[in-house]
């Protein structure tokens, strides 16, 4: 065997903070991590379009059951958005459906100010080449299909828009949002406020959760962590998707009602519906969600093998 051919590794629980190419599906790097780690049991947390880059989370064993945290976590962007050209896909990917000059009133000044209404708790009408389904069929399926539907908005949250640069027709634009927002919506509604059209050139994802871009790998960095058999080195223990939950420490006859899926009793001074138990050693017990004041249910028990894990 070559010494640098992939060594089968050990079970794997925990979280890789991976860098997406241009050109790959989300469920692509997925399997190309299944591939790399020997394992089924992958999923992703907070999907890429192909033509985006950036922070892709991927959970590996055990770690797959809070991808749903990572998911609702707050996220980061860096757009490129041109102005004065329309698609129907609202990115570069689509086809053109529109040019319009820009109006003499677009200018940096204009763009702050027009910002200020997209920030906060806003509605946004998805894009209709999405993955979100209507009557179980995929809206890019009926999209593809010369089918037009009457697309509700829905309630999202931008926390910050912040101009990196400007220069006609080229906005540079840092976005903070949370779950659910449409970049290329953003994008696409921006140029409708200007009367010219805009869509989204290029988008690179620079934070999912605790999860950024310059602490991530590469698919190439991961190839090498799999021939070197250097995983421990690379993987983030599974409760890094729910730092921002409270904790506690459970002492051993509580950390047995845990294991057994038992409720217990927890007198937590927190609003928090939700919270991290650990046992006395440290080990990542389970999230608990609370049924009734001070008393918490298991609502995910893992089975780790270590601590550090």
């Amino acid at each position: 065997m070559s010494a640098f051919a992939p060594v089968e590794p050990p079970a794997l629980d925990g979280i890789l903070n991976l860098n997406k190419p241009a050109g790959w599906t989300s469920f692509d790097v997925v399997a190309r991590v299944r591939r790399l780690a020997y394992m089924k049991r992958v999923g992703h947390a907070g999907t890429l379009d192909p033509a985006a880059t950036g922070v892709l989370p991927v959970c590996l064993g055990q770690a797959t059951r809070m991808v749903e945290y990572l998911s609702a976590t707050g996220k980061e962007y860096r757009a490129t958005i041109t102005f004065g050209v329309e698609t129907n896909t609202y990115d570069a990917e689509g086809e053109i459906v529109a040019s319009q000059p820009l109006p003499p009133t677009l200018d940096r000044a204009a763009i702050q100010a027009a910002l200020a209404r997209f920030t906060g708790d806003i509605m946004q009408v998805p894009p209709m080449f999405s993955a979100l389904k209507r009557d179980g069929q995929r809206l890019y399926d009926l999209a593809r299909a010369g089918q037009q539907v009457e697309l509700a908005p829905r309630p999202v949250r931008i926390d910050a828009l912040s101009i990196v640069a400007w220069q006609a027709p080229t906005l540079v634009l840092d976005v903070a949002c949370g779950k659910g927002t449409y970049i290329r919506s953003l994008a696409h509604d921006l140029g409708a406020v200007f009367g010219c059209g805009a869509h989204l050139a290029t988008l690179i994802r620079t934070r999912v959760g605790p999860f950024t871009l310059p602490r991530s790998l590469t698919l190439d960095d991961l190839a090498s962590v799999a021939a070197e058999n250097r995983w421990p080195d690379v993987l983030f223990a599974p409760d890094e998707a729910a730092l921002d939950l409270p904790a506690v420490i459970l002492a051993p006859p509580s950390e047995a009602r845990v294991r057994n899926g038992q409720p217990l009793h927890v007198a937590a001074s927190v609003a928090a519906k939700q919270m991290r138990a650990y046992s006395s050693d440290g080990r990542f017990l389970a999230i608990l969600t609370c049924r009734a004041p001070d008393h918490w249910k298991p609502d995910k028990v893992f089975h780790l093998t270590s601590a550090a894990e």
